[in-house]
C-alpha cells in the first residue's frame, strides 16, 4: 500500500476513534491507532511510511499540540490535521503556528473527514513531503 494511504487516528475518546478508524478504513486508508502523544510517537517510530495524522486537541498525558510541537522539533513534516471541540482564536493561531494542515471540528462528519485528508494529503505530495 503507498504511504500516503496509511493514516495515524490519536484520539484518548474510545469511540470518537473507532468512528474516525471506520470512516477511513471505509474509504481505503490503512490506519494506525493511539490513544495519547505518547502511543503516537511510537507509531511513528514504528512506521514511517505514516503519511498524515488526525490528532485530538485534548489528551492526557500528551496532547495534540505537545505532539506536533515534538514532531516540528524533530524536523518532521507529517501533515497533521486537528479535530476539537473547541474553536477559540488562540486554538486556530497555536495550528497555524505549527503548520496543521486542517482543523476539524468534533463531531467529526464522514465526508469532512475524507476529503480533508485527501487534500491534506495531495497538498503533501505537491510539496513534495510525499513521495
Amino acid at each position: 500500500m503507498p504511504e500516503s494511504r496509511k493514516v495515524l487516528v490519536v484520539e484518548d475518546n474510545d469511540f470518537v476513534r473507532m468512528q474516525i478508524v471506520s470512516h477511513l478504513k471505509g474509504a481505503g486508508y490503512e490506519t494506525h491507532e493511539a490513544a495519547d502523544g505518547d502511543q503516537a510517537l511510537s507509531c511513528i517510530e514504528s512506521d514511517s511510511a505514516i503519511g498524515i495524522a488526525v490528532v485530538d486537541v485534548r489528551m492526557d498525558p500528551m496532547g495534540g499540540f505537545e505532539f506536533i510541537k515534538i514532531l516540528r522539533d524533530n524536523e518532521s513534516r507529517l501533515p497533521v490535521i486537528l479535530v476539537t471541540a473547541d474553536d477559540t482564536a488562540d486554538l486556530l493561531e497555536q495550528a497555524g503556528k505549527y503548520g496543521v494542515a486542517a482543523v476539524l471540528m468534533k463531531p467529526v462528519q464522514k465526508e469532512r473527514l475524507l476529503h480533508t485528508v485527501e487534500r491534506s494529503l495531495a497538498a503533501s505530495r505537491k510539496s513534495g513531503r510525499i513521495h
